[in-house]
């Protein structure tokens, strides 16, 4: 039953984040300054921290990592209002309010106090309008956060429920709840190394999450070209870390989210397969859903059995990627050049 409960909440995460999109003004523009947020932080903090840092020990490289890794509520808190057209002073002056937080409730404050910062700047005289924004849209921002970080960490540790049921079940429908639902985390604003991270996931389900998400670079590599939804760029950039395109996937959830949920499923059940019958898997480090330093941490902690259980992770998930193309070929989708090309979300969602 927690299963089935938490499973059903990510769902509805998931669609309101669609909803999001499609529905809310400026959703589109919103949705693609989360993703550079998510670039700018979780990215840096998955090359630097966590593989260069904890797997080659260069601690000054893991300082880097853990520096941005911390500050993406303020990389969301700035870019967001940038994206909405607020002055480039008072988008700073946003994120640095909500400092400490993450990135999520940074999005949350860094839309909302944009409406509110547009809405001074109109009926403040000028001159008077900065020390308005600081007494008013300042606080009100850092309120906005406090509110949602309870409720993103609830969600997040509700969700996680779901991971740590599963890892009490059988090998085969651990590996199939786990590789599917960290690998469609993965590609959501949620971010899987964060609900990892929350949960302190490790051990054999660890390891399925890293090798999972490492699998589903090549399946979203085949889905993305296959399907269309933008340029080389985007395709390579999705590869390399879902969340750089989460304004493309949350636009089109149904095709993106059923299919890295059977790739997933099926990279799960060959990483529990292969620590049944060939060497136990694990990872001792939480945080490692994560698509480079997961692969890396998990072969460096595991040796030749973590490498052939990538091998089979490639090959189900290009396989994956494959049948998620046969489904959906004929699914109307919506492309980068439509979400980011002429900046009208509310024609461009219709």
């Amino acid at each position: 039953m927690q299963i089935i409960t938490s499973t059903a909440l990510l769902l509805v995460v998931l669609a309101l984040f669609t909803l999001f999109s499609y529905k809310a003004p400026h959703g589109m523009k919103a949705m693609g300054a989360l993703a550079s947020a998510a670039c700018a932080s979780f990215l840096v903090e998955a090359f630097h921290a966590s593989l260069f840092g904890q797997q080659f020990g260069i601690s000054f490289l893991e300082q880097v990592g853990a520096a941005n890794g911390s500050l993406g509520g303020v990389a969301a808190g700035i870019l967001v209002p940038l994206a909405l057209g607020v002055s480039p002073v008072y988008a700073v002056l946003v994120g640095l309010t909500v400092s400490g937080f993450g990135i999520l409730p940074g999005f949350v404050a860094g839309y909302l106090i944009s409406f509110v910062v547009k809405f001074l700047e109109e009926k403040t005289p000028a001159g008077l309008d900065l020390i308005v924004v600081i007494l008013v849209a300042a606080p009100l921002a850092r309120g906005i956060a406090m509110f949602m970080d309870p409720i993103v960490n609830d969600t997040l540790m509700q969700i996680g429920q779901a991971l740590i049921a599963a890892s009490d079940v059988s090998p085969i429908l651990m590996g199939i709840i786990l590789g599917g639902l960290i690998t469609v985390v993965a590609t959501a604003p949620l971010s899987s190394m964060a609900l990892t991270s929350i949960i302190g996931l490790t051990g054999l389900p660890m390891a399925i999450g890293a090798l999972a998400v490492f699998g589903s670079s090549f399946m979203n590599f085949v889905f993305f070209s296959r399907m269309k939804f933008g340029d080389k760029k985007d395709t390579i950039a999705v590869a390399i870390e879902p969340l750089t395109q989460s304004d493309i996937i949350s636009a089109n959830p149904i095709p993106v989210f059923t299919t890295n949920f059977i790739g997933g499923a099926l990279s799960g059940v060959v990483v529990a397969l292969i620590s049944t019958y060939v060497a136990p898997l694990a990872i001792s480090v939480p945080g490692m859903a994560t698509p480079i330093a997961g692969f890396a941490v998990a072969v460096g902690q595991n040796g030749t059995p973590a490498l052939m259980a990538a091998v089979g992770c490639i090959v189900v998930s290009v396989l994956g990627g494959f049948i998620g193309h046969t489904i959906f070929k004929n699914y109307k989708i919506v492309t980068a050049d439509i979400i980011r090309g002429n900046g009208n979300d509310e024609d461009t969602a219709a």
